[in-house]
């Protein structure tokens, strides 16, 4: 494994999540019973962890291919790889993006990282991924790619 990172939401979610249950049991408590406001609350922290947990993504780098969430590419089809800063995200993701391209972005994570693609057979231009670590994921692309080449 060349790379490893999962994606998951930041602390202060989780915190707004249960101030949210809170204020649910408060106010159904208050007009039901403490039952129902308990049970009210219970399940709405449930379905926030769901929701959290089921937005989380794993992107993976190993010796083959690239995986982020369920999509996966083999290296022999990445042409390059670059690493983006906040700004440079936010014109590949907004103005600049096109409209072909293979985008796994999180509202959460400021810095992405380009992958251009090298397939006649393929539409996509370049996947747009979020990224805590752009400098080690794009280091590690490269890597890989260039591992792949010289074999």
């Amino acid at each position: 494994m060349l790379f490893h990172e999962r994606l998951t939401v930041p602390v202060i979610w989780w915190v707004l999540a249960a101030l949210f249950s809170l204020s649910v049991l408060l106010a159904v408590g208050a007009y039901l019973g403490a039952a129902w406001g308990l049970g009210s609350s219970v399940a709405t922290m449930l379905i926030a962890a769901a929701i959290f947990v089921s937005a989380s993504i794993v992107i993976s780098v190993d010796a083959q291919e690239i995986r982020v969430g369920r999509a996966s590419i083999e290296h022999a089809y990445i042409a390059a790889s670059r690493a983006l800063d906040a700004e440079q995200t936010r014109l590949r993701a907004g103005v600049e993006a096109d409209a072909s391209a293979h985008l796994v972005l999180r509202p959460y994570i400021k810095t992405a990282v380009e992958i251009t693609l090298d397939d006649e057979d393929d539409p996509v231009p370049y996947w747009l991924i979020s990224t805590r670590n752009p400098q080690r994921l794009a280091a590690a692309l490269r890597d890989a790619t260039s591992s792949t080449l010289t074999e």
